[in-house]
């Protein structure tokens, strides 16, 4: 049996399929960014990035079209307005490529663990590789300019410890007790991605055209700024450090340099993938007052996303994946 002739199963097309869109959509931002960046050394990386993903989308569409499959519209030249004012600073942009380069890691991750085909699983394992030296060099620029936030230092115990009261779990009534190391991971990564969708919603809402997009870019903002808030109060009764806003960089342009098609995608993407990440903080909290935020911020990013997908629909920005066959209209034909 030849590994690399068997049918592509429904979640290998369905990780193809999200691939090419959601990086099509990255791509689109990354060669915005490149044209309006000053810095020679942040230019650099997002010129990578985007020859990176020319060569990963020639195979992603090789591998969508050997199976019989159409190749998802995404996101084209169309979605880019060249020529237009600067609306982010430099070092935003190195950070928004940091962020989503954590995202892809995510993706890619997940696309190679329900992948059988071996040519499949090496082009992971590539986008993979990929993905890790992009995460290496931005770390690196942005420690080199002084502008990674670490997250929380501690201190070390003398010895192991067992947790030897009920008390460990209570963060709203009784002693509580401080935030755990498990529990910090999430958080602040949690916030590190608000605080992101928070800014570009910011950013967005300024230069949309549609002002039923500009409404709910605006709503997107707010829910992120509870979000942070809910979180940060939580690292500030420990007297923790939160990892740094990025409002200010956003600049007073009105020209927009992305359709709404685009922009509203892109928020309604990161607060999608926010789910898995509030999930894994909901499964690692135990203190009460976490779960309950957790809980209640997977439900507000549920109705965000529910409004998303209606105004998607309405103007028919949503396209529909690969559907498992209908086996009731077939029977219905014959």
């Amino acid at each position: 049996m030849d590994k690399n002739k068997l049918k592509l199963t429904s979640s290998e097309i369905g990780t193809l399929w999200g691939e090419y869109v959601n990086g099509t959509m990255t791509d689109v931002v990354n060669r915005y960014m490149f044209s309006i960046i000053e810095d020679e050394s942040i230019k650099a990386i997002f010129e990578d990035a985007i020859k990176t993903f020319a060569k990963q989308k020639k195979q992603i569409v090789a591998f969508i079209e050997n199976e019989g499959f159409p190749v998802p519209i995404g996101f084209t030249e169309s979605d880019l307005h060249k020529g237009t004012e600067k609306l982010f600073t430099d070092i935003f942009c190195l950070n928004y490529l940091h962020i989503m380069t954590l995202h892809g890691l995510l993706g890619h991750t997940t696309a190679l663990g329900v992948s059988v085909r071996k040519d499949l699983r090496d082009f992971y394992d590539s986008c993979d590789s990929d993905a890790k030296r992009m995460y290496h060099q931005t770390i690196e620029l942005l420690l080199e300019k002084g502008n990674f936030q670490r997250d929380p230092l501690f201190y070390p115990a003398k010895n192991p410890e067992f947790i030897s009261s009920q008390d460990f779990t209570d963060g709203i009534f009784g002693k509580g007790r401080r935030l755990s190391a498990p529990e910090i991971i999430s958080i602040s990564v949690n916030l590190k991605k608000s605080i992101m969708a928070k800014t570009l919603s910011i950013a967005f809402s300024q230069v949309a055209q549609s002002k039923e997009v500009r409404k709910f870019l605006e709503d997107a903002e707010n829910t992120a700024d509870k979000q942070i808030q809910a979180f940060s109060k939580i690292m500030h009764a420990d007297n923790l450090p939160v990892p740094r806003s990025w409002e200010t960089e956003v600049t007073t342009s009105t020209d927009s340099p992305f359709s709404d098609k685009l922009m509203l995608y892109h928020i309604g993407f990161l607060f999608q993938t926010a789910q898995a990440y509030h999930g894994t903080g909901l499964a690692s909290a135990m203190r009460t007052d976490l779960i309950t935020t957790y809980e209640g911020t997977i439900l507000k990013n549920l109705m965000v996303t529910k409004k998303w997908f209606t105004i998607m629909v309405k103007n028919k920005w949503l396209e529909q994946p690969p559907l498992a066959p209908n086996r009731k209209e077939l029977a219905k034909e014959q």
